[in-house]
């Protein structure tokens, strides 16, 4: 049995990415592909690279247009503060993962800080790997998947605290992510000639993701530094945290990572001296961690790369999909990177 999904807002890098991953899923399809500004144009106008859709055309992003598909699922993949609306037009019973922001926070004063706007209320959250979550998502019509540094840093960050190894109250994050987490619309600082050879810091010390890495770790503080690195695709983060126990070594740190995810089809912890490489995970749903302790400092690092457009987005969305419709998690997604 096939599921048709609908993907609102799919003229954007992560709603390309989602309509390539239902592409070759064996057990999704295509119901229809809503744009804005983009909407009578064949797909592959906008998206190349998928050829498949050259007889579909983006429709209008409208309830109508979404219900009239007959969709199975719908996946949202809109700016954020506009899944809201939409999401609050279409059956209470139709399953929807969000990859905008609107429903991640549980507090409307963390969105209240970081977002324009009213705050829309919290679905479900999208991270499979947390512990519990995975039931949650499976039994839940409504989720919201994660920001793309938030995937990032909490799989590196969750376990040490929870295992009592880092403590909440300092934790400090730097992360560097490919162009394509800034978007498609035309911007100076986009530019091949700006970026090339380059690294710059953005919204730094303000950055939106900072309540819901909190939410989802329990960290009382978090200093989150991102950078925007001279590659299309993927985040390389840093998460390191004072110590419990000023003892703690980096194999306390790689054993609680390869603890919590042993198990775990899209989470690989690497071995003993290996760093994570975006390269490595190009293109997959996985993640890539590893543990060390900075030996002036004690503090507690973890390194995690994710393709921002797979695990940080699409391929999260196609995860929490698979739990959602009762079909295997891993269907459709790539544990593996592309090289070189």
């Amino acid at each position: 049995m096939n599921y048709r999904i609908a993907v609102a807002g799919a003229s954007g890098y992560a709603g390309g990415e989602a309509l390539r991953l239902i592409a070759g899923h064996p057990s999704l399809e295509l119901a229809v592909a809503t744009a804005h500004s983009q909407a009578g144009k064949p797909i592959p106008d906008v998206h190349p690279h998928l050829p498949r859709y050259a007889d579909t055309r983006f429709q209008p992003t409208t309830p109508e247009a979404i219900l009239e598909s007959e969709p199975d699922a719908v996946v949202l993949t809109l700016p954020h503060g506009q899944s809201a609306a939409l999401a609050a037009e279409l059956p209470a019973d139709l399953p929807i993962v969000d990859l905008g922001a609107d429903h991640r926070l549980e507090d409307s004063a963390g969105w209240e800080k970081y977002y324009p706007g009213a705050h829309a209320g919290a679905w479900t959250y999208g991270l499979p790997e947390l512990p519990g979550q995975r039931e949650k998502i499976a039994a839940s019509r409504r989720v919201a998947a994660t920001g793309c540094y938030a995937a990032a840093t909490i799989l590196a960050l969750a376990p040490l605290i929870a295992g009592g190894l880092a403590l909440p109250n300092d934790v400090v994050v730097v992360a560097s992510s490919g162009t394509s987490g800034a978007g498609n619309s035309p911007s100076k600082r986009l530019l091949a000639s700006e970026v090339a050879g380059s690294l710059t810091s953005y919204k730094t010390g303000a950055h939106q993701h900072v309540p819901e890495i909190k939410q989802a770790t329990g960290a009382a503080s978090v200093s989150l530094t991102p950078i925007l690195a001279p590659m299309p695709r993927g985040i390389l983060a840093a998460v390191t945290a004072l110590p419990a126990d000023p003892a703690a070594t980096a194999a306390d740190v790689r054993e609680a990572l390869a603890t919590a995810y042993k198990d775990e089809p899209f989470v690989h912890v690497l071995p003993e001296g290996v760093q994570p490489a975006t390269k490595s995970v190009y293109g997959s749903n996985a993640a890539q961690l590893q543990g060390a302790a900075d030996l002036d400092s004690g503090r507690l690092i973890a390194t995690s790369a994710v393709d921002n457009l797979g695990k940080g987005a699409s391929g999260q969305v196609v995860q929490c999909l698979n739990l959602m419709l009762g079909l295997e998690e891993t269907a459709g997604l790539a544990a593996e990177g592309v090289a070189p």
